[in-house]
């Protein structure tokens, strides 16, 4: 009996000094974990306070590298050269265009030679000074001096428009405004100076445009001398409006007019009217000529219209023309013609609001191809004869500078009964 008490009261004393220590070890592990999240936190704390500083420093630099954005000029380089002064009141851009062509003939009565030949080789300076733009332009395949000075003019907004001052095109003819880069065929129709302007394409005098988004009306006053023409005198007024009633991305439809008086003076050179119906460097026919010592004048009055829908376009203008004659009947020459095209792997032709004529189809990564077709037609209606041509063609956008054309080219000389042909192949590029 003495032992059974003993022995329990030897295992009470050893449980109670059990559950002493076992709550001992539990404070000391309560303690170390408190030390621990302690430190944690101090170190959140730190943290926190590092992010914060660092913010700071985010924000500064950002501030900074937008202040350093704004003050510094800016150089782009996509598609061409552009330099930008730091206020903005700065611009120049360079540019250019090379337009090589080759050309065969399928001859007929009048005697034509194949070559090639640098059609345009041009490059281009523009920009913005102290408000006012300026372009100047120079065609090395035409001259390496004022032979191939093409625009050259200073130009400023005012009165809700831009008034334009030096060399460049009178603003008459949709296809002569109609950029080279983004003509249709290689050459343009008759209703331009590739005929009844023949050589009076840029003109010296003073112009001014007024633009919306669906309508432009401009008007020009000229000097019939061009910039490395011998004549001295004789006056021009050129005028033109646009409108286009349907004008969204997939399709525009574009109307308008456009005059032309041209008024030889005493030491004016000879106006004339001239047609290559077979291409370029084939044969010509002259259509029709106000001499400048005759002191006439050449009037021309014109309707034009266009539309572009989805993957196909089509353009045609219309004019009459009266050829002054000293002493007897002056001369009418009537000049129209029709061009379309289809695009066949997507594209669009787009529309210039601001100058009334097409562009060029967006280009993407597996380029365009389009078929093209024109006829061309002008008569000199008082002496009964003229000169018309059929046009097929194919271009090739590889990229929004790069193009390939191939034109086939037959014309009809009612004067000598001549229907030369002509194959002509250009590679264009352009930045």
């Amino acid at each position: 009996m003495r032992y059974s008490l003993l022995a329990a009261a030897l295992g009470v004393a050893l449980g109670t000094t059990s559950f002493t220590a076992a709550a001992d070890s539990r404070d000391q592990q309560i303690a170390e974990l408190r030390e621990q999240m302690a430190a944690m936190q101090a170190k959140l704390l730190e943290l926190e306070e590092r992010s914060d500083a660092q913010s700071g420093v985010n924000i500064d630099t950002a501030g900074a590298l937008d202040k350093l954005a704004n003050n510094s000029t800016k150089v782009e380089t996509k598609g061409g050269l552009k330099v930008t002064s730091a206020d903005k009141k700065f611009e120049a851009s360079l540019g250019g265009r090379i337009h090589f062509d080759a050309y065969a003939f399928d001859r007929d009565i009048a005697d034509t030679t194949g070559t090639s030949e640098f059609r345009r080789a041009r490059l281009t300076l523009g920009g913005k000074a102290y408000g006012w733009e300026y372009k100047l332009e120079q065609d090395f395949s035409a001259g390496s001096n004022l032979d191939g000075l093409r625009d050259a003019y200073i130009a400023r907004s005012a009165l809700g428009g831009k008034f334009t001052i030096g060399h460049f095109k009178p603003y008459r003819a949709m296809e002569e405004l109609t950029s080279s880069n983004e003509l249709l065929m290689m050459e343009r129709p008759f209703a331009t100076a590739t005929g009844l302007f023949s050589g009076r394409q840029f003109q010296q005098g003073v112009g001014y445009l007024r633009a919306g988004e669906n309508y432009t009306a401009g008007l020009s006053v000229f000097n019939l001398r061009g910039a490395a023409s011998s004549r001295t005198e004789g006056t021009g007024m050129a005028g033109r409006v646009t409108y286009a009633p349907i004008n969204d991305e997939n399709r525009t439809l574009h109307l308008g007019a456009w005059f032309s008086h041209e008024n030889a003076n005493k030491g004016s050179g000879d106006l004339s009217a001239t047609a290559n119906y077979a291409g370029r460097r084939g044969p010509s026919q002259k259509i029709a000529t106000t001499t400048g010592a005759s002191r006439s004048q050449v009037d021309v009055y014109a309707v034009e219209a266009a539309g572009s829908f989805g993957p196909a376009f089509l353009q045609a203008e219309y004019a009459d023309a009266t050829f002054g004659q000293p002493g007897t009947r002056d001369q009418d020459v009537t000049t129209y013609y029709v061009q379309g095209s289809l695009m066949l792997n997507g594209g669009h032709k787009g529309y210039k609001a601001g100058t009334g004529v097409f562009a060029s189809p967006k280009v993407g990564n597996h380029g365009l191809w389009e078929l093209t077709a024109r006829y061309d037609s002008a008569e000199n209606d008082t002496l009964d004869y003229g000169v018309s041509s059929w046009l097929m063609g194919v271009n090739y956008y590889v990229n929004p500078s790069l193009r390939f054309m191939l034109n086939y080219t037959k014309g009809d000389n009612e004067v000598t009964g001549d229907k030369t042909g002509q194959y002509a192949l250009r590679t264009q590029f352009n930045w």
